[in-house]
């Protein structure tokens, strides 16, 4: 299970993207109505310009109190996020998201975003055996 590749995830979502000089308010409110925990934010051409996450959305506006209705998501976004192939496979999608601490991850084909995969998106058997190889990795880590 852990060899089907990200591809085959994103076959079933849209992506959910915005300019960079779209609002705070407007990313909440798209992220409400598509029913997702975060908007990728493209340039013209749909390249990856960043990432707009819930965990932003509290961390970088509500906790510094920035004005959603003004505040740009250019100014509060992940700039340049990590990205993955849809060739990857989950189990390297996985490994890419905890090293970098991610619960999304931009799904890319020649810099144009093609989709995106985030922890949801990984059934229990899948994430239960990535947590017992990080597991057995950070035991033999501690040995040396």
């Amino acid at each position: 299970m852990m060899t089907r590749s990200v591809g085959e995830l994103i076959g079933r979502h849209r992506v959910v993207a915005l300019p960079p000089t779209a609002t705070v308010r407007e990313a909440a409110r798209r992220m409400k109505a598509e029913h997702v925990a975060s908007v990728i934010v493209t340039d013209p051409e749909r390249h990856a310009a960043g990432i707009f996450t819930e965990r932003d959305l509290t961390d970088r506006v509500v906790a510094d109190g920035l004005d959603p209705d003004t505040t740009q998501l250019d100014a509060v976004m992940t700039h340049c996020p990590v990205t993955t192939g849809p060739d990857v496979t989950v189990a390297d999608a996985l490994r890419r998201m905890s090293d970098n601490n991610l619960r999304h991850l931009p799904v890319v084909v020649n810099g144009v975003v093609v989709g995106l995969v985030s922890m949801r998106d990984f059934v229990g058997d899948e994430l239960a055996l990535f947590d017992r190889e990080k597991e057995r990795m950070d035991s033999l880590s501690e040995r040396l």
